[in-house]
Formats: C-alpha cells, sequence, structure tokens
C-alpha cells in the first residue's frame, strides 16, 4: 500500500499546472491535474485524493462552486484555493463554503508543499458514525438501519434510497447537486444514471407521501430539494 500523498490539482492554467505537477512529483507526491472545475469534480469522485487543490477562476465551473457541490457529500478532504483574488470577501467565501485554506498568487513552491503537508497531516480520520436519526414531518429516519418510521409503521431504504434521503436531509432546505450526487453514486452523471436518479426519488416520494407536508422538489437543471411546510 502506497504511502504518497494523493493530490488533485484543478488548475485551468497549462503552464502553472504543469511547473506545480512536476515539482509535486519530484517531491514524492502522487498528482493528477484537471483543468476545469467540471472535470474536477467528475476526478475528485474517481480518484477521492487526500487534498485538493483548486484554482478559483476557471472555465466551466469556478473554484467555489465545484467545492461548494463536493461539500455536500464529502466534508472531510481538506482543500486549498489558489487564487489572484486578495479581497477579503472572496477569502471568507471560500472558507465558508469549506475551504481549509489559501494561497495567494504568486506564490514559491516551498510554501505550497509545507501547506500541503500540513493538511494532509491533519486530515481528520472518518469515524464510525453515531446514531443520527431526522426527524421529516411527523416521519423518523435513521440512514444508519436505513429505516423509515411513521406512525407505528416501518419501512427499510434500499442502501441508494438510504444516502439519497439523507443528503437531502443534511441539505433540508436548499438544492442537493445532481452531479456530485451522479459521481458518489453511481461514478458517472450520464444520462441513464440521471435517469435512475430520478426513479429513486420518485420512489422516496411515495415512500414519504403519508405526510402532505414533505415534499421533494425538481430544481430544474440543477438536483432536488427537501422541503417540509410546518
Amino acid at each position: 500500500m502506497s504511502d504518497k500523498i494523493n493530490i488533485l490539482l484543478v488548475e485551468d492554467e497549462a503552464d502553472l499546472s504543469l511547473i506545480i505537477r512536476n515539482t509535486l512529483t519530484g517531491q514524492g507526491f502522487d498528482v493528477r491535474t484537471a483543468r476545469d472545475g467540471e472535470e474536477g469534480l467528475r476526478m475528485f469522485y474517481a480518484q477521492k485524493p487526500d487534498v485538493l487543490v483548486a484554482d478559483v477562476m476557471m472555465p466551466k465551473m469556478d473554484g467555489f462552486t465545484m467545492v461548494c457541490q463536493i461539500r455536500q457529500t464529502d466534508i472531510l478532504t481538506p482543500v486549498l484555493f489558489l487564487t489572484a483574488r486578495s479581497a477579503i470577501d472572496d477569502v471568507v467565501e471560500g472558507f465558508e463554503i469549506g475551504a481549509n485554506d489559501y494561497l495567494k498568487k504568486p506564490f514559491g513552491m516551498k510554501e505550497l508543499i509545507v501547506r500541503i503537508r500540513a493538511l494532509a497531516g491533519r486530515r481528520p480520520v472518518q469515524k464510525p458514525s453515531e446514531a443520527v436519526s431526522y426527524n421529516i414531518g411527523n416521519y423518523t429516519f435513521n440512514p444508519e438501519t436505513m429505516r423509515l418510521d411513521f406512525a407505528g409503521t416501518s419501512q427499510e431504504l434500499s442502501p441508494r434510497e438510504a444516502r439519497i434521503l439523507e443528503l437531502l436531509c443534511t441539505s433540508k432546505g436548499e438544492t442537493l447537486y445532481m452531479k456530485p450526487l451522479l459521481l458518489e453514486l453511481w461514478g458517472d452523471d450520464d444520462f441513464f444514471n440521471s435517469r435512475s436518479l430520478q426513479v429513486f426519488i420518485s420512489k422516496l416520494r411515495r415512500r414519504l407521501e403519508s405526510d402532505p407536508r414533505i415534499r421533494i422538489v425538481n430544481v430544474r437543471g440543477e438536483g432536488y430539494k427537501l422541503l417540509v411546510n410546518e
């Protein structure tokens, strides 16, 4: 088993990406690269890196949007942003969406290496999940046992149903983005997997239909949202 630190570098400047990759590889890191946020999002779920290093301003999907979507399903992987932007609001936004560190361009390679090693060294270990249940209207959902209880009755969910419902619960009232969900559950965000996700959403709607206050709504082109009218 390799003890190398696995890095995913998402940077659209080809020359800078090559310099960083060669430098980090020469220091014993295992480095994969992506050229934009969309490619970075796909590679994140395929590679499961130890540290994510990402530019902020990128084509197709910017770094903030990419990390915001990743944080819906992964809160542990350390993220280091590289940016030419220095406004305090940008720095605050980066930390609010889940960044662990920030490095302003231009930067020295030694400083980058030190920061990556520090992030990799304090990466939290996934602890066994404590018994957590969610109240969804008059339902109670336990993601560990995958059971959905209502008025003395109990339904057993499939693993994928349970994971989707858990993520809807953790982002209750906010959009659960489709792309990271597809990449986590199926490893691919193609059309056929999107249709499969729609089937699972329909199943969950039927399972929750005994409480009319509960809705799982489509957010067109983006994902789904769990709403409960109190």
